[in-house]
């Protein structure tokens, strides 16, 4: 066990916080942006489910928090079916398209090409898969009409909606990736982002919801998709009509697993997040966290180490398990992980961790690589009336994704999530760009089960590929420490990704660092710009939040 001189308290104040958590007795909807936060809602009043009100959310998302997520990118969604007790999983994560090969990302001499130039490039937009993988669920378990839920959505990009701070100060910053024509209109004038509480309108988008809502094939067959197709190959990809027609959203079985008097359900690959979070939270069951302070140096200590050990096995096996044979099982056995928790020195830190040797691994073939994730994402909570239980990470890839308008939406970037090197030394690499195939994430959306079998939490993030750790620390913090999901998702940031140890600049957590570097870490500090929301339940109300670091709500009826 730790040490209990390790254990000494450190009061470490994180980005400030509202009075508190929202409260519900019946059902409760956390979101990246107020106007979604309503969206959702409207439709709970209305008699939806939570699906229901997911496909509410993301279309206002795509409205209001264009930066982060939209229709133009892809999302993983994990939902509970309370009345039949079942978890479920929906894969609407972008594919490759048919054409390209391993060397999408490789110059003429077999070089990578530059991350800058492969984002702000049609080659680096996948197949979306948004509406493809909300109106599956909506099939399954949606109770109101589809048009229905995207409409009021439609009237309110023909209304107008004031621009928020961060929209504006985004578009500030990746200036170069917006400066084409498609934005101008939109949200810019002179060439500057328009001024905080503008009224902007988008007709484009008004007009590409109206026919999406009386069918969502308009968006992969017809001039919409012609539209898409055309954008991408005029600025060098290779994606085709039979691509976007031919697109699937994926049922998949979730990755479970116990925390203490907990189980916790996540996505399964092609996300690397839910197993992250599982092994991290598994190998952290070794320490009694609850009996010391959350920011005591020693917690923070076995976290970054979890963090560094599930991020060696994540680089090395991690991918599309439809293209390479991820060893899901190995990861996830309980006494594997055991031995990896094993590895954790209460009083030294590992160094770069090795990765393991789970069952059913295939380390002869696959080469440890990885391309980071960029942090244009969103995350949807949402607890129905029934008990029905959503978590939806939703994205783009980076800020604007490649910055191509289409339709009054944007275009993701998400290929470059693939590993842009297809080989080291003779060696595939498990995330190599292949056609079809659908490119590793790191996003975590995940529901807590208490003993009985009830949803306890939900809960995810945006952040590339810091979201396993953010999911893993306002998971402990909920579940160990007993914060509300507010007080849980404004700890500073202190995480590791088989690297330096990242602790959140600008907030008491760089205090730790004297104490982190005692043990062997090297601790860099850096601005951490987590997306949290989530929800849990107490007693029989719900708590919801948003990451009090960006503008996002929650709210229940």
């Amino acid at each position: 066990m730790m040490r209990r001189a390790l254990a000494l308290s450190v009061l470490l104040a994180g980005p400030a916080l509202a009075q508190g958590p929202a409260e519900s007795p019946r059902q409760m909807v956390a979101a990246a942006h107020p106007l979604a936060v309503e969206a959702g809602l409207a439709a709970l009043r209305a008699g939806g489910s939570a699906v229901d009100a997911a496909v509410a959310v993301q279309v206002a998302l795509g409205l209001a928090e264009p930066q982060s997520s939209g229709i133009g990118g892809g999302a993983f969604i994990v939902y509970h079916d309370r009345a039949s007790g079942r978890t479920l999983a929906y894969d609407g994560r972008e594919t490759a398209p048919a054409a390209v090969t391993p060397r999408l990302f490789l110059d003429a001499e077999g070089r990578p090409i530059s991350f800058r130039a492969a984002v702000a490039s049609g080659k680096s937009v996948g197949v979306p898969g948004a509406l493809r993988v909300l109106a599956l669920a909506h099939k399954e378990h949606g109770k109101l009409p589809w048009r229905d839920l995207i409409r009021p959505t439609a009237a309110k990009a023909r209304e107008g909606f004031a621009m928020g701070p961060r929209l504006h100060r985004l578009l500030g910053e990746f200036a170069p990736l917006v400066g084409r024509p498609a934005f101008k209109g939109l949200y810019q004038a002179s060439g500057r982002p328009l001024p905080v509480g503008t009224l902007l309108t988008n007709a484009d988008y008004a007009a590409t919801l109206e026919a999406v809502a009386g069918d969502v094939e308009a968006f992969y067959r017809g001039p919409l998709a012609e539209a898409i197709v055309a954008a991408v190959q005029a600025d060098g990809g290779a994606m085709t009509a039979s691509d976007l027609a031919g697109y699937r959203a994926l049922p998949r079985e979730p990755v479970c697993g116990p925390y203490r008097a907990y189980r916790i359900c996540s996505m399964p690959p092609p996300s690397s997040g839910g197993i992250a979070v599982l092994q991290m939270l598994a190998m952290l069951e070794r320490f009694d966290l609850p009996a010391l302070s959350a920011d005591a140096p020693a917690v923070r200590h076995v976290f970054a180490e979890a963090g560094r050990l599930a991020f060696a096995d994540r680089d090395k096996f991690v991918a599309d398990a439809d293209f390479v044979p991820v060893p899901v099982a190995g990861l996830l056995d309980r006494a594997y992980l055991r031995t990896r928790a094993g590895l954790i020195d209460p009083l030294k830190a590992l160094g770069t961790a090795a990765p393991g040797e789970p069952a059913g691994r295939r380390a002869d073939l696959f080469a440890p690589y990885r391309q980071d994730e960029r942090a244009g994402t969103s995350h949807v909570s949402i607890v129905d009336a029934s008990g029905n239980a959503l978590s939806m990470t939703t994205t783009i890839e980076g800020p604007f994704g490649a910055g191509i308008v289409v339709g009054g939406f944007l275009l993701n970037n998400q290929l470059t999530d693939f590993s842009f090197r297809p080989e080291i030394d003779g060696a595939a690499v498990a995330n190599r760009v292949e056609a079809g195939k659908r490119p590793r994430s790191s996003m975590a959306p995940s529901i807590v089960f208490d003993a009985r079998g009830e949803v306890a939490a939900i809960a995810g993030s945006a952040g590339g590929a810091r979201i396993i750790g953010f999911v893993a620390q306002t998971l402990s913090a909920m579940l160990d420490h007993g914060m509300d999901p507010l007080a849980a998702m404004a700890r500073p940031h202190v995480q590791n990704r088989n690297g330096p140890t990242e602790v959140e600049r600008g907030t008491a957590a760089e205090r730790l660092a004297a104490d982190l570097r005692a043990l062997g870490h090297a601790v860099t500090a850096l601005p951490i710009d987590s997306g949290q929301t989530a929800i849990r339940r107490r007693g029989g109300v719900w708590q919801g939040a948003a990451d009090p670091r960006r503008e996002g709500s929650a709210g229940g009826n």
